[in-house]
């Protein structure tokens, strides 16, 4: 999500049924594409891969994931302390052979090690668990607050959450002092609104390098981005592939529209531009996302998705990618504020429908 919340998982046993069969690209309708490995630039002058791999989910999977997809061409590695996965994440990117400086790692802290005498601290576990002595980028995972301690989703004897006494913006400026000491070469944010991220230019020193939030093809964002742009502010793309992952139809606040929209997988349109340039509906949106200029992190732990995947970053022409703006429905699938006591996103688009319910 930033909780990252990525690629559907399809498992070993539903890969061996006779009724299932993997996405082909057609030999007879090949055209003159290159596969790309685009980088953007940061506003600190650091290049960041346009395509990335997600870690959210599956624990035992992600070392071996890790390794494949470095090994694959995949150089931007995003996780986060939450999704327990650091320990794998580390082993993975060890296991890979890839030397260090060539992995663009990205981990978030929690909000429960907001405080800014925790974040410093956290940040040390996070090292020790990626076996790293940096994090090329380190963002706020999101902008509420929650109380500290080791309870990461603290509730009071109703349930609900219990918010922390500091606020995002005194955790930013304890971000802002860990750049000096080396152990992040960037700071971010994920799951800001607009209003929050103006709030950090205004009374603090240094500008966040990265925006991580959800964007894919039915939920675009076009005005914000183009703002987010403006400011000098990278966008990295959660949920790039919108609802496939069945997280979203599963969390205790899955909204109505995670369960009616349909699967990237059948959109008529991307199945038509992919037949156009013999890729897949997959590839198609992520190609939308890092031709818009953007950074894509999706997730799979099956090789063969993998393999897609990387073949994603490819260009297409302006013509098509105005056809897939037209498939905006300002659809937010990531939408936990009820949980978290806390209106996510007040001044974007796809905030309607917001449910109750506990994400654990």
């Amino acid at each position: 999500m930033a909780t990252s919340l990525r690629l559907l998982r399809i498992s070993p046993l539903l890969q061996k049924s006779p009724r299932y069969r993997k996405p082909q690209i057609q030999p007879s309708r090949a055209r003159t594409l290159t596969t790309r490995a685009t980088r953007h630039t940061l506003n600190t002058g650091a290049k960041i891969p346009a395509l990335g791999f997600g870690t959210f989910q599956d624990a035992d999977a992600q070392e071996d994931a890790v390794s494949r997809c470095l090994k694959a061409g995949f150089h931007l590695i995003d996780t986060a302390q939450v999704y327990d996965v650091e320990v794998e994440v580390g082993r993975g990117m060890k296991k890979s052979g890839i030397p260090r400086e060539d992995i663009f790692l990205a981990t978030k802290l929690w909000c429960n090690t907001y405080h800014p005498d925790d974040v410093e601290r956290a940040l040390d576990v996070s090292l020790r668990d990626l076996d790293t002595p940096y994090v090329d980028l380190l963002l706020m995972h999101y902008p509420c607050v929650f109380a500290r301690g080791a309870e990461r989703f603290p509730r009071d004897g109703e349930g609900k959450m219990v918010h922390g006494k500091t606020t995002y913006v005194d955790t930013w400026k304890a971000l802002e002092k860990i750049l000096s000491t080396g152990k992040a070469k960037a700071i971010g944010v994920s799951n800001f609104s607009k209003g929050e991220i103006q709030t950090l230019l205004d009374e603090c020193s240094v500008p966040p390098a990265v925006h991580q939030m959800e964007t894919h093809p039915y939920l675009q964002q076009k005005s914000f981005n183009a703002w987010l742009q403006s400011k000098g502010i990278h966008v990295i793309q959660f949920s790039p592939l919108g609802n496939m992952n069945p997280f979203y139809r599963e969390t205790g606040w899955s909204k109505d529209i995670a369960h009616t929209v349909e699967r990237i997988t059948e959109s008529p349109l991307l199945k038509e531009l992919g037949f156009k340039y013999n890729k897949t509906p997959v590839q198609m949106a992520l190609a939308w996302g890092i031709n818009s200029g953007r950074s894509v992190i999706p997730k799979s732990v099956i090789d063969w998705q993998i393999d897609q995947n990387i073949e994603a970053d490819f260009e297409m022409e302006e013509k098509d990618m105005k056809r897939i703006g037209s498939m905006d429905r300002k659809a937010r699938f990531n939408d936990p504020s009820a949980d978290y006591q806390y209106r996510l996103y007040s001044d974007l688009e796809g905030i309607e429908g917001t449910v109750e319910g506990k994400t654990h």
